[in-house]
């Protein structure tokens, strides 16, 4: 064999090896939203055919427990009330065929929940399956579309029974994902039991409104050590570093596009179970185009 075909034939091999290697990278990650929460975001198709999320939360079921009727708030797009929010299925079944996760979104910063009992999870998760997942319902708020899981965004109204619905949602089927917003504070004054029972798929951490374990003054280090905090404390599949779109879009923690690119994505990506990364909300994002500056680095 001559110098010049082996000399080819080791540049196709490196070639290859590399490409596997680039297509099994421990440290590839996502893009997960929140959507539903102004009317100025565009159409959750809309959001979905940008190609930068992996996963998107509509935000948010706000009112439920206590013997209250559910209410699921999406702002300007739609009312619930009056079924004009049905149409929105098309949208979730158009996101799914891309191979995206939809997700509704509990609790929220706004709004009156909590659960007073384990009949009331488990009323919730009834509510939950035969509205949004794959029970049958006459009213269903979105429309016959089968969302993928439910996302827990619990900021108020304690902490009591959440385990006790993750586990009552799970026992309609593995297939049910359940995802979860805690603060970057651990363990999480709200979400702290239901993520100790090891059952949700993702945990998009909200590395904001938290001084002390966000991006601050250019260091990583608050952020860094509740990361490895979470990682190691608590059983999911995924972890996600949650950032604000915008400085406007949270009290404080907001981190610079390259920032977050040189800084924070290196300093976690190593671990095996790092996810990607979280965006609130998706009306910053059109606002600044944040997804688009960093979805080639996350």
């Amino acid at each position: 064999m001559s110098t010049m075909k082996t000399s080819t034939l080791k540049s196709l091999l490196l070639l290859f090896l590399l490409t596997i290697s680039l297509s099994t990278r421990s440290d590839a990650g996502a893009i997960a939203v929140y959507w539903g929460q102004n009317g100025g975001e565009g159409s959750l198709s809309d959001a979905c055919a940008t190609g930068s999320y992996a996963y998107v939360n509509i935000a948010f079921l706000s009112a439920f427990g206590n013997g209250q009727t559910p209410t699921l708030n999406l702002a300007g797009h739609c009312d619930p009330a009056s079924g004009t929010c049905t149409g929105i299925s098309n949208d979730i079944r158009s996101c799914q065929s891309s191979g995206i996760k939809v997700m509704l979104s509990i609790g929220g910063g706004q709004g009156g929940y909590s659960l007073s009992s384990s009949d009331d999870a488990q009323n919730l998760a009834d509510y939950l399956w035969n509205n949004f997942l794959g029970g049958s319902s006459s009213n269903r708020p979105l429309g016959d579309a089968v969302l993928d899981g439910i996302d827990f965004d619990i900021e108020s109204g304690g902490a009591d029974h959440y385990d006790e619905l993750a586990q009552d949602l799970k026992n309609y089927g593995q297939n049910v994902y359940l995802t979860a917003a805690p603060q970057c504070v651990y363990p999480d004054a709200s979400l702290g039991t239901a993520l100790s029972t090891g059952l949700f798929n993702y945990v998009w951490i909200q590395f904001y409104n938290n001084p002390g374990c966000e991006y601050s003054g250019g260091s990583v280090d608050g952020l860094v050590n509740s990361w490895n905090q979470w990682t190691s404390g608590v059983t999911a599949t995924s972890f996600f570093v949650g950032v604000p779109a915008s400085t406007g879009a949270a009290g404080s923690g907001y981190i610079p596009p390259d920032a977050l690119t040189s800084q924070v994505i290196p300093a976690v990506n190593g671990s095996p179970k790092y996810g990607g990364i979280m965006i609130w909300d998706r009306y910053a994002d059109v606002q600044t185009g944040y997804s688009s500056q960093v979805r080639g680095s996350v």
